[in-house]
């Protein structure tokens, strides 16, 4: 696959409780590279140069992700820490930051009938043959989201931000 230009790519961020998941689309119908990055000691801190190694490499425009301040979010302060963090490091390199709700999030793959995390992750896994082997089988009630959950979140915020036009999301400034 040819190197996309700097500037081309728009990158997903998902942090969790271990890490973060990521997606870098080099348009919305394909995706340049993907992966999870996740840490055992120190997470913020190799969380960020984690972060800002991939930013550095691949130079993406816009760095998206889904809404971790609210009175109805269940973030941990570790994580919306993170989430800020990030924000200043992407926006410090001169790129955009998007930050959708959850809500927007369903509502953009409303369409195709998926509400649930779950639905969603398959209705990426059915459009991007790539991330077809990453796909998680549903969790059980009393299990935690497997780790590779994070690539579809990230997948799904940045998808949600090609559908509703990069106009709606400058919220984070």
């Amino acid at each position: 696959m040819k190197a996309p230009e700097s500037g081309e790519l728009t990158f997903g961020f998902h942090p969790t409780s271990h890490g973060f998941g990521w997606v870098a689309f080099s348009s919305p119908l394909t995706i340049y590279d993907f992966g999870t990055c996740e840490s055992r000691s120190e997470k913020n801190a190799t969380c960020l140069r984690k972060l800002e190694r991939l930013l550095k490499r691949l130079e993406p425009h816009a760095l998206v992700m889904e809404a971790y301040e609210g009175p109805l979010l269940r973030r941990s302060k570790r994580v919306v820490r993170l989430c800020k963090a990030a924000t200043v490091l992407a926006e410090g390199r001169g790129m955009d930051v998007g930050v959708f709700s959850r809500e927007q999030i369903c509502g953009a793959f409303g369409a195709v009938g998926a509400r649930t995390r779950q639905e969603i992750a398959e209705a990426i896994a059915r459009s991007y043959e790539v991330l077809r082997h990453k796909l998680p089988s549903p969790r059980r009630a009393w299990e935690g989201p497997q780790r590779r959950m994070a690539i579809f979140d990230a997948a799904a915020v940045t998808i949600t931000h090609f559908q509703l036009g990069a106009s709606q999301i400058w919220e984070a400034s």
